[in-house]
């Protein structure tokens, strides 16, 4: 039984160290850190998160997006902005709060479209071509959230690519990179059993 238990720990450990190897080998070309270089779209998909920490204080993640977001619209890479985040409960609304923010420095109303079921990325991405329309889109995020979105585009057939948002230092960040590790897997695992988003819906046409 001993002997069992770590024969499965290596092959896990072992399964989580190619999951993320493969994410980072299979998305470098498609990532970007440079508005200058990354490619025009129409569409600039823009992944949620909460705006406050626990302690209340400015969810760092949340503000460097909204900034990146708001670098590729001024800049004329994207047209408008989906923004695609969880509202699962009723006093929870990440896409509400990432649009009154963005509406405050300046994005016109009629350039930001909402995505309310995307519960996870994968519901995000996916939902980004079946729900919206977009078979090529801009993933908005940082570089470990972004190589995650254009590697499940990458299996849906969505010619994506990614701006990555100011990453956050490792003190910061050591809980969302340690879970990044396993939603990776995750990610891959999903693949293999063709998991689906949680919601469709009736289609939005982004215009």
């Amino acid at each position: 039984m001993k002997k069992l238990i770590i024969i499965l720990g290596i092959l896990g450990i072992s399964f989580l160290f190619i999951s993320n190897y493969y994410v980072n080998k299979s998305t470098q070309s498609r990532i970007f850190t440079s508005v200058t270089d990354i490619q025009k779209n129409k569409v600039g998909l823009l992944l949620g998160t909460g705006k406050y920490l626990e302690n209340g204080n400015i969810n760092l993640y949340y503000k460097y997006r909204i900034d990146a977001a708001l670098k590729l619209f001024l800049a004329g890479k994207i047209d408008f902005i989906l923004i695609s985040g969880d509202n699962s409960k009723k006093e929870y609304d990440e896409p509400s709060m990432m649009k009154n923010d963005l509406i405050e420095k300046g994005v016109p109303v009629e350039k930001i479209y909402l995505d309310y079921a995307g519960f996870r990325t994968l519901d995000s991405v996916v939902r980004s071509k079946f729900i919206f329309g977009q078979n090529k889109i801009t993933f908005i995020s940082q570089k470990f959230h972004n190589q995650r979105a254009v590697f499940i585009a990458n299996y849906f057939g969505i010619e994506a690519v990614a701006f990555n948002a100011k990453d956050v230092n490792s003190k910061y960040g050591f809980k969302t990179r340690l879970r990044e590790v396993f939603a990776r897997a995750k990610a891959v695992v999903d693949i293999v059993f063709n998991i689906e988003p949680k919601f469709y819906g009736d289609k939005i046409i982004i215009k």
